[in-house]
């Protein structure tokens, strides 16, 4: 048999500075995957950007009111994302970021307001109308409901829901006994998704085909999710602070989709 030319200790140590070699370049290579995953994280982040202003006319106890007119808005979302966006909002009530070129109506009253924003134009009759069952595709809404009001009665509903540290609130609405105990069931819709920001916020997505906090609203269900958020706060009327509640539920075409984030961040930094 023939030796191999290199004795034993130089094959080792060759061996030896080509394994350091191998590893030297794993090592660098995984670094380098570091730097570009966090190169491609910070490629498109958000910024203090401007988007149009878009008034909603709107209706309530007090008659019709015009849209406002007002500066366009400051958001912090990525430019790709605020190009394809508008700010909505009415006279009086919650404003929405929302895909631009849609339509938008407001109501008001002593109970509450609320927002709707639709890829159409939206007949305001028949959100005063009893037989109308709700929308039926794409839309977004935004309400506030204020406890101190015949808004209680909504307040109490989705604190029975999702904010359990609330419930003494809920339970005095109950106690009243204007609406029966079987108005307000307590725990979570079994299908919705919860993702608590706080124990006065929680987001949530409600799954397509089932009712959920999505469909505690002018939305019907349909083969799509609603995606929104619901906020506790407080408002003060006459020295008095009560309960008030912000809840925003999201449902857009499936081309639109990635920008509910966008809306559900500033519905939360409006809010919260």
């Amino acid at each position: 048999m023939c030796e191999s030319a290199f004795p034993m200790k130089s094959r080792l140590h060759v061996w030896a500075l080509m394994r350091s070699a191998v590893i030297f370049l794993a090592l660098a290579l995984c670094w380098e995957s570091r730097l570009c995953a966090q190169t491609a994280s910070s490629a498109n982040p958000s910024q203090e950007l401007r988007v149009p202003f878009v008034g909603c006319a709107s209706d309530g106890q007090q008659g019709p009111v015009k849209a406002p007119k007002r500066k366009s808005k400051v958001v912090s979302i990525p430019p790709e994302v605020a190009v394809r966006l508008a700010y909505y909002q009415a006279d009086e009530g919650p404003g929405v970021l929302a895909p631009r070129g849609w339509f938008c109506f407001g109501t008001y009253g002593s109970n509450g307001d609320s927002l709707y924003v639709t890829p159409q134009p939206i007949n305001s009759s028949l959100l005063f109308s009893a037989d109308w069952k709700g929308f039926t595709g794409a839309v977004i809404q935004a309400s506030y409901s204020y406890g101190f009001t015949s808004g209680r009665f909504e307040v109490a509903r989705v604190i029975a829901r999702v904010f359990p540290a609330h419930m003494k609130f809920a339970k005095d609405v109950i106690a009243e006994g204007e609406w029966p105990t079987s108005s307000f069931p307590q725990g979570p819709y079994p299908g919705d998704k919860l993702t608590y920001l706080s124990k006065e916020a929680v987001e949530y997505e409600t799954p397509a085909n089932q009712e959920g906090l999505g469909t505690m609203s002018r939305l019907q269900k349909n083969g799509s999710p609603i995606t929104g958020v619901a906020i506790l706060g407080v408002v003060s009327l006459e020295g008095k602070k009560d309960q008030m509640l912000s809840h925003s539920c999201v449902r857009l075409p499936p081309d639109w989709a990635d920008l509910g984030p966008a809306i559900i961040r500033q519905i939360e930094k409006d809010e919260m």
